[in-house]
Parts: C-alpha cells; structure tokens; sequence
C-alpha cells in the first residue's frame, strides 16, 4: 500500500517563513540556509537600542545587524573607523535584549580582527559570551578567509562582507562602487566563493553591480544580503535610520526611505516646547494633588 507525499499546508509554511512566520523561539543560521533553499527573500536592518530593536522584533524583521554603521548614524563619528569593541559590545547586548525572535549579528569593528585569526576570535567570542548575538559579521574576502575559518571551527556563525568594505573607506577614498571591469568582477566572485569556502553562513554585497551580484547570487549556495546590490539578491539589508528617514542630507541611491520620522520627531519636539513655553503642559490631567 502506497501513500501520497503529504505537502505543508500553509500554516506550516508560514511558520517556517523567516519574515511573517508564526515561530517564537531565536531564528538560527539553520532556517537561514533554509530560507535559501526555498527561495525565500528576507530582510534584514540594523539596530542599536533595546528600544527600536523591539519595535522591528514585533514588526518580524527575522535579522537585526548591529552594524559597525553605528558610528556614523549613533554615536557621531564621520565614519566607521573609530568603532571600538567596547561599544559594539554594550550596543549588540541592548539589542539582544530588547528581541525574542530575531537572529542578531554583532559586526567586528576595525582593528579588532584584522591581525589575525586569534585576534578575530577573541573578540567575536566577547560578542558572543558579552552581548549574546547569534553571529558575527567581518568584512573582507579572500584576506579574511583565514579568521572566517578559524571562528567557524570554533562554533561562531560568520556573516561575511565583501564588495564595498566601509572599513577601507581611507584606502578606497570615498564608497565607490566595486566589481565593474572585467578584472574587479573576478576578483569580487573570488571573494565570494572565498568566503563560502571558509564556512560563511551569508554574504553581505554591498555597492555592487545588479548584474555581478546576480550572478554571485546564483553561484552561491550561502544567502547573498544586498545593499545597493540589486533586487536579484536573496536578502536586502538598510541602515535603519537611512530607511525610517531619520538620516540627515542626501541619501544613497539604493536608499529608499519608508518614513520621515526625523520631521516627525522634529515636530513632536517642536510641540512639546510650545506648549511648555504657552502654559498648556502640564494640563490639569498630568498634574497630581
């Protein structure tokens, strides 16, 4: 007697679903790679507080970043450069804390990996024991392949970074766009499969041509995250401050915005110091007697 292959029905898929499923329990880089097999497309943001962590945690965001980005967008600097350990350390636990559900990468800063594979470990495994995230992000292809390697023999998940490596923003002088030429295209593809060979578990393609990060997509077995990297990527990631429009000036191009929560919490400011200024705060039902 034979019986017929039963198929999920669409609560089980949902429920394995990265973005939109029903699943409480941490999101690991075991339903990543599944995600990949079924062709699932995902999103990923960046966070650096408990609080607007949470706020993407219910909105089912399954990866948070807390990216080295930081430093631009979170404590003031001009670039990413002067990120210490440190920070990323106190910054990735908050997040952590403030999630129940989304798998959270810890980026390495500058300087604290590129020695070698012994510096990369012991601060990734601050990250991990420290603040709790479920993965580490480096930048770097084939130079880094060594540290990817070395962390993920140790039990550290690695999401690597190539194409536009905002760390060399001093060597590259600015964020161009990498991969275009025939030469820059093989070596970017060499990064990639260096990575993947190392034990990558994904790849960040930042500022990348839509049609080279298409075709690393598909050469890959490892999820491709895009960044400026075209819709062909199985993953998309933003600055989150970039997407919610609260980033001042000029915006990327691959940047959309979904919001202008700068001009609303520019207003609600505004508001607030009218009214404390005009007598009308504290009314009568925020005082006590």
């Amino acid at each position: 007697m034979t019986h017929a292959l039963k198929t999920p029905d669409s609560s089980q898929k949902s429920n394995k679903a990265l973005y939109g499923g029903t699943s409480s329990r941490r999101i690991t880089v075991r339903d990543i790679a599944a995600a990949k097999e079924r062709g699932e497309k995902w999103p990923m943001l960046t966070a650096y507080d408990a609080m607007t962590a949470s706020v993407f945690d219910d909105a089912g965001i399954p990866v948070m970043l807390v990216g080295d980005s930081m430093g631009n967008c979170h404590l003031g600097y001009e670039s990413t450069v002067p990120v210490t350990m440190d920070e990323m350390t106190l910054l990735s636990a908050a997040v952590v804390r403030g999630t129940k559900r989304a798998l959270i990468v810890g980026d390495l800063p500058f300087g604290s990996y590129q020695e070698g594979a012994v510096q990369a470990l012991r601060n990734a495994t601050r990250l991990v024991k420290e603040a709790g995230v479920g993965a580490v992000k480096l930048e770097g292809g084939e130079r880094s392949a060594h540290q990817i390697e070395l962390l993920v023999q140790a039990g550290i998940p690695v999401m690597a970074h190539v194409g536009l490596t905002p760390q060399s923003v001093n060597a590259y002088g600015g964020y161009p766009v990498q991969g275009r030429g025939e030469e820059a295209a093989q070596q970017l593809l060499r990064d990639a499969k260096a990575v993947q060979d190392a034990g990558a578990f994904a790849v960040v393609l930042e500022l990348v041509p839509a049609e080279l990060a298409a075709e690393v997509t598909r050469i890959l077995h490892i999820p491709t995250v895009g960044i400026g990297a075209g819709v062909e990527c199985d993953a998309q990631v933003l600055v989150w401050t970039d997407m919610a429009g609260m980033t001042p000036g000029r915006m990327p191009r691959f940047v959309k915005q979904y919001a202008k929560l700068r001009e609303a919490l520019g207003d609600a400011a505004k508001a607030f110091a009218e009214d404390v200024v005009g007598g009308a705060y504290p009314a009568e039902e925020h005082s006590f007697h």
